[in-house]
């Protein structure tokens, strides 16, 4: 079979399985799904289907539990969109990279907030020493006499 076939069936597949779950499927543990892809093997006879649970662990495994419960509902489905032979068998996979991206890029998001603090307090401690001094400060340490080093005081 070609591969351009596999990839329309797989297509076709994401495509029913996201529509059944969001507006077919009354399960109350299946939530917070988002179908992320469909792998077709090349007999076309298994799917594996890709899906993100937004939650804890707990969760994640409910929602598992629920959708291989509605697997053969779910597969009706399929089997009436696809109109093929045989109706792939449909394995419900857990994908784990929306959810590691996102705690990625909650972890860049701090980093640069704690990164833009050190900054501003730098340039702060910067400003407070590049500040102009004032003329007593520039003349000098004074002579243990108590006179000004300076000829100016002097007059003729």
């Amino acid at each position: 079979m070609s591969s351009r076939r596999t990839a329309k069936v797989a297509e076709a597949i994401r495509e029913t399985v996201s529509t059944t779950i969001l507006f077919h499927l009354k399960d109350p543990r299946v939530q917070n799904v988002t179908v992320i892809g469909a792998e077709v093997s090349a007999d076309l006879r298994n799917a594996k289907v890709f899906v993100s649970v937004m939650g804890d662990e707990k969760t994640q495994a409910l929602t598992l539990h629920g959708l291989d419960s509605a697997r053969g509902f779910i597969q009706s489905k399929v089997g009436d969109r696809l109109q093929i032979k045989h109706t792939p068998i449909l394995k419900f996979v857990l994908d784990r990279g929306v959810k590691m991206s996102a705690e990625t890029s909650a972890i860049l998001r701090q980093t640069l907030v704690e990164s833009e603090t050190v900054e501003s307090e730098t340039v702060e401690s910067e400003t407070v020493e590049s500040e102009p001094k004032t003329e007593a400060e520039s003349v000098g340490p004074e002579d243990p006499a108590g006179e000004a080093s300076g000829e100016e005081d002097h007059q003729p």
